[in-house]
């Protein structure tokens, strides 16, 4: 079973910490139709753009996961809405896919994920269809130690 065109079930689901804490990752249909959608609306037309594999850190958590690795309760991992995205096997950038999702597609939260200004660690983004996209475009920082989210400017 194929989430896309171009995601496997098997990478929407991996993780090394569920592996390394023997945690079961695997979503409901329900959930499976938010990572569809999510695949459908954002990473499809990313991949269409470029022409290269894009390497996900992160989709789909269960709820036990999530907690795992740090994640906020309201994640949308948690509901397959959301996934973390980190350079392409092609030499496109985390910010150049950045800005092509700012610019281009419909989505619900778009975070740049640490790194520098001209380049994130990695970028995180959502989509949903539970309620209108929401169109939030975040900083993420690490400012004293703590992290921060700042609005994008």
């Amino acid at each position: 079973m194929n989430i896309s065109k171009h995601i496997s079930y098997k990478e929407a689901i991996r993780s090394n910490t569920a592996k390394r804490y023997g945690i079961r990752n695997n979503p409901k249909d329900w959930q499976i139709e938010n990572m569809r959608t999510l695949a459908e609306k954002v990473f499809e037309p990313l991949r269409r753009r470029f022409g290269v594999p894009i390497r996900i850190n992160s989709f789909f958590r269960s709820t036990r996961l999530n907690k795992a690795v740090g994640g906020s309760s309201k994640s949308q991992h948690v509901k397959g809405e959301a996934m973390d995205i980190d350079d392409t096997y092609g030499g496109v950038t985390n910010a150049e896919m950045f800005h092509f999702i700012k610019d281009n597609l419909e989505f619900d939260q778009l975070l740049w994920e640490f790194g520098n200004d001209k380049n994130p660690d990695w970028v995180h983004v959502s989509y949903t269809t539970r309620r209108p996209n929401r169109k939030q475009i975040l900083k993420v920082v690490r400012k004293r130690g703590r992290t921060r989210y700042l609005p994008w400017q």
